[in-house]
């Protein structure tokens, strides 16, 4: 499922666990949006951290704004996705 209404992108990293978290929903509900693995791509961690001021993850881009913390992803994933 895709939402073309938003320009998403999750930054993430394979051994986070609230990343996990994150990722599990999506495939739950079938969710594809596009990911960045900032541990194997220098360029995405160097956006993240110029952007939303952290390398914390995960972090969804929302239309090129950053949200934070596992559990406001998913809430905005549950109101604007599904």
């Amino acid at each position: 499922m895709s939402n073309s209404k938003y320009d998403l992108t999750l930054f993430y990293f394979p051994g986070c666990p609230y990343c996990k978290k994150v990722l599990n929903f999506m495939k739950d509900k079938n969710i594809e949006i596009q990911l960045k693995n900032i541990r194997k791509n220098r360029e995405a961690a160097r956006k993240l951290k110029e952007i939303g001021g952290k390398k914390q993850v995960p972090c969804l881009f929302i239309n090129g704004k950053p949200l934070y913390e596992s559990d406001d992803i998913i809430v905005w994933l549950k109101e604007h996705y599904l």
